[in-house]
């Protein structure tokens, strides 16, 4: 990647005003979830059920909670949707029989490498792969679970990334776009000297990445680039691996959210959730135009926003918090329609089946 290329990839320049020292990205996994937990029970008290917010998609399952599939998703959406997304396939890992089926199921879509792999139920990232050609596509699936299915999507040229939180209460006829985070990716600048692991060691939030042993560099990290050069040392821009995330919802316009409003109404009961996309240029989402799906999340999404370094920890969870209220009286309007949510022992094990699955998965790259 040059220096020229899309101004997205870039990070954000720090600034002593704009980046709080303790923030959400900055706390470990088990102390932040602490808060949300109690939250959480507080609110599962108030409204009488602990898996409510499960109800507000109902075609998708747990309403998309935990351990849905991101076909399932694919699956309700309508022509309008479906032309919004990137192109894509699936196929179980059947072991000795994956690659002829991998081969078959990428021609019949119109697939060409380079391709995306990732699994179907999955989170965060965990076990999503750029595959450049079909030696990787075998490495791959040598290293799936077998029995499990994977998406298999066009890898997209496109450099911008982002996501929109979207939500549609069930009694109206219209949702609209609530939040806009952009994501920007892993990357060193060159200095002509350091080789990319190197310059990468030298950044404390590059240093996640391969510390979970779940994920490790796109890149040769031996090589030394240019003095100037950026590159690119991830596929996946999550905060685990590196990425950080940028709030950017004042870039909300009302283009934006009508051309994601029509592709939500689009797919079958879905009323709150996250839409990634890759995305040309600002300039043209802004209108509406110019973008890819690359998935949907449902009422489980994050409210990644909040990651940004730019808020304290205490704006960070007044994030978090107003989403949690949001989803379970959304999920309340939905109970009193007839819908009702999945029981703690249903969610507790679609939990544990896709955190089993998460650590059998090949690391991200």
């Amino acid at each position: 990647m040059q220096q020229g290329e899309a101004q997205a990839t870039l990070l954000p320049a720090a600034s002593a005003s704009r980046r709080h020292r303790i923030n959400l990205a900055t706390l470990p996994k088990w102390l932040f979830v602490i808060p949300m937990v109690v939250q959480w029970f507080w609110l599962a008290l108030c409204h009488r059920s602990l898996t409510l917010p499960s109800a507000i998609n109902p075609t998708i399952t747990a309403g998309g909670m935990v351990g849905e599939g991101k076909l399932e998703y694919f699956a309700t959406m309508g022509p309008l949707a479906r032309a919004a997304t990137a192109p894509f396939t699936a196929i179980v890992n059947d072991g000795p029989a994956g690659l002829p089926a991998a081969r078959t199921a990428l021609a019949a879509a119109g697939l060409a490498f380079p391709l995306i792999a990732k699994p179907d139920v999955g989170w965060c990232g965990f076990g999503v792969r750029l595959l450049r050609d079909e030696s990787d596509l075998a490495d791959y699936l040598r290293r799936f679970p077998l029995g499990q299915r994977i998406v298999l999507q066009q890898f997209l040229t496109q450099e911008g990334e982002g996501g929109l939180f979207y939500v549609r209460h069930p009694n109206e006829p219209t949702g609209r776009v609530t939040a806009l985070l952009l994501r920007h990716y892993p990357r060193v600048v060159g200095d002509g000297v350091r080789s990319i692991a190197a310059l990468a060691a030298g950044d404390p939030r590059l240093q996640r990445l391969g510390r979970d042993g779940l994920s490790e560099p796109c890149c040769d990290v031996t090589r030394v680039p240019t003095a100037g050069e950026i590159v690119r040392i991830a596929t996946i821009g999550s905060t685990r691996v590196g990425g950080l995330y940028e709030e950017a919802t004042h870039r909300i316009t009302p283009a934006m959210s009508a051309a994601i409003d029509a592709i939500a109404r689009d797919m079958k009961d879905f009323h709150l959730g996250r839409f990634d996309l890759r995305y040309d240029s600002l300039a043209a989402l802004a209108q509406g135009e110019g973008f890819s799906l690359i998935e949907v999340n449902g009422a489980g999404s994050e409210a990644v926003q909040a990651w940004d370094p730019k808020y304290s920890l205490r704006q960070g969870y007044g994030i978090v918090f107003a989403k949690q209220r949001l989803i379970f009286r959304l999920g309340a309007v939905m109970r009193q329609r007839g819908h009702r949510p999945i029981g703690p022992r249903g969610l507790i094990r679609l939990h544990r089946r896709q955190q089993a699955l998460i650590r059998r998965y090949p690391p991200s790259n």
